[in-house]
């Protein structure tokens, strides 16, 4: 027997680190790594250990004779990885045994090398692997810093709620929520309550890690129309964000949804759409969410992809995910010769062969959407004008070659996009700060790490790579004494962000706004019900519901 990974596989290469046979890869060695949708195990050479399941921190490792229903192609997924690959073979038709690298001590420091006092401004992924790459090798003091009063970032506020292995991951950081070398400062805004220059001043390092908050937008007419939205807007707003109103979705009256994109949390947003709420009101879907969704007449939803099946941007597991939705059709729109053609052609290990199994359809767009519930993939098409109630699209039949579809709602699922940092530089471009490797450019002490650095791509385990450049850079900076010498103190800076933010909290603030959620959700069947508002979660972590005293 063999273990298999699946579908939740976040990358983080913590299983890699404890399989004792090397038949976890790519590992964070080869050239591949954080190139593939996921990890793969080697069939071959696997000795069904479970080292690697007990390690997984989303629960993503099974045994490939035991994996659930739905999760049974992904032995073959695992196996097909290493078809092209050639490990040594063992002796006498035992197992076969892949190449050790050599090897490697990433963080090898001076012997009098004291703690640094670094402050990491964001509690995503990004922010949370920086702190555990300083606090796991080094001595240094961590300031967590967050502008929301509570941690997780997209963990917390990205993660689709039916994808509850993935938040897992959160477990995993929150073990140095309280760390004794960690200090926590949720509900403090960098730019606003702090500047920079005081920030940098009680510390020897500042490395940000605020994500990528805004979109990309479509620049087409009628983008800014009522019932056209940004895909970051739904999520947070079934997620519960804090800065997104209860009513700022609208699902009444709207039989057909068009999405604009084909990405993962274009595919995340079309599989909330079209789900049974029942199914959903067993995870920690914001209560207004799952109340709308319930009420919801969304039977059909359309994901507009600019090219063909040949090119997806989705990964192949949420790809084969969307094909197993219970109750819930997978359509592929034939207005294009190239699409089907792309289908047939395409390779087992392609993703466009994963399409096989959808509806071939000619959709006539002038008929209402029927009864059933449906996902539409629209190769070949680009949106060029939000209308009134409708969305017009290139690639169609017609003279102009595009076509109208009626929808009730438009969203825009193109992409995050980095903000501005206060007092940084930035590019425009890009959406980033610029960096080499990690360090800001012209900003002695102060790095970058995650989306604002390298720009939205890669899944939560790119991110572990990602902090392990910028600390490299960070201590390789403190070795050569090239830190300035920070004038404040940790005492200074906790008065001053106290001073300044109305409502701060810390570990014990978190731990407590855990503790009212949880147990809210356990008054509702379900593992949490979230705190959907900032002066709901304040007055939690002060141990007290909302209109207390």
């Amino acid at each position: 027997m063999t273990y298999a990974i699946t579908q939740t596989c976040c990358n983080d290469a913590t299983c890699i680190a404890v399989c004792p046979v090397n038949c976890i890869h790519p590992t964070p060695e080869e050239p591949d790594f954080g190139r593939t949708e996921m990890l793969y195990i080697d069939p071959k050479s696997c000795i069904d250990c479970g080292a690697c399941a007990d390690a997984c921190p989303v629960d993503a490792i099974f045994p490939a004779d035991a994996l659930r229903p739905g999760q049974e192609a992904y032995a073959a997924v695992n196996a097909a990885f290493y078809e092209d690959r050639a490990p040594r073979e063992a002796p006498a038709g035992g197992p076969v045994f892949h190449a050790w690298g050599a090897p490697a001590f990433a963080r090898s420091l001076p012997s009098d090398f004291g703690p640094l006092r670094v402050a990491v401004v964001g509690t995503g992924p990004a922010g949370m692997y920086a702190a555990e790459d300083l606090l796991l090798h080094t001595g240094a003091e961590v300031t967590l810093i967050d502008r929301l009063p509570v941690a997780g970032g997209l963990v917390r506020y990205g993660v689709a709620p039916d994808h509850p292995a993935t938040k897992r991951i959160g477990d995993t950081f929150a073990r140095f929520h309280t760390h004794p070398r960690v200090s926590m400062y949720l509900g403090v805004q960098v730019g606003t309550d702090v500047t920079h220059e005081e920030l940098a001043a009680h510390h020897d390092a500042v490395v940000y890690a605020v994500g990528a908050a805004g979109d990309r937008r479509l620049g087409i007419p009628g983008e800014e129309r009522t019932g056209s939205v940004s895909a970051t807007a739904f999520v947070a707003w079934y997620n519960a964000h804090p800065e997104v109103a209860p009513d700022a979705i609208d699902l009444s009256g709207t039989e057909r949804v068009v999405v604009v994109g084909a990405g993962n949390v274009a595919l995340d947003v079309a599989r909330i759409l079209v789900a049974d709420p029942e199914t959903l009101a067993a995870t920690d879907i914001a209560d207004h969410a799952l109340a709308a969704l319930r009420a919801s007449a969304v039977r059909e939803v359309v994901l507009l992809a600019r090219r063909g099946p040949e090119d997806l941007s989705c990964t192949a597991p949420e790809l084969l995910a969307l094909g197993q939705l219970p109750g819930v059709r997978l359509v592929v729109d034939d207005h294009d010769p190239r699409v089907w053609t792309a289908v047939e052609a395409a390779e087992p290990r392609d993703k466009a062969a994963l399409l096989r199994g959808a509806v071939r359809e000619r959709v006539d767009w002038a008929r209402p959407p029927g009864g059933e519930r449906r996902i539409v993939f629209r190769f070949h098409s680009a949106p060029e004008e939000v209308l009134e109630g409708a969305v017009r699209v290139t690639g169609g039949a017609g003279p102009a070659g595009g076509a109208e579809i009626p929808a009730g709602l438009v969203l825009r699922a193109v992409g995050y996009r980095g903000l501005p940092v206060a007092d940084l530089p930035f590019d425009e471009t890009t959406g980033t700060v610029p960096h080499t490797g990690g360090r800001v450019e012209g900003r002695p002490g102060t790095y970058v790490v995650g989306w604002i650095k390298r720009g939205p791509s890669g899944g939560i385990g790119a991110n572990r790579t990602c902090a392990a450049e910028t600390v490299g850079t960070l201590l390789a900076d403190a070795v050569a004494g090239v830190l300035p010498k920070p004038a404040g103190t940790a005492r200074g800076f906790d008065r001053l962000a106290r001073g300044r933010a109305r409502h701060v909290v810390d570990a014990r603030g978190l731990a407590a706004i855990e503790r009212a959620e949880r147990a809210r959700g356990e008054e509702a069947g379900r593992p949490r019900v979230k705190l959907g508002s900032l002066p709901e979660l304040v007055a939690a972590a002060r141990g007290r519901r909302r209109g207390d005293g």
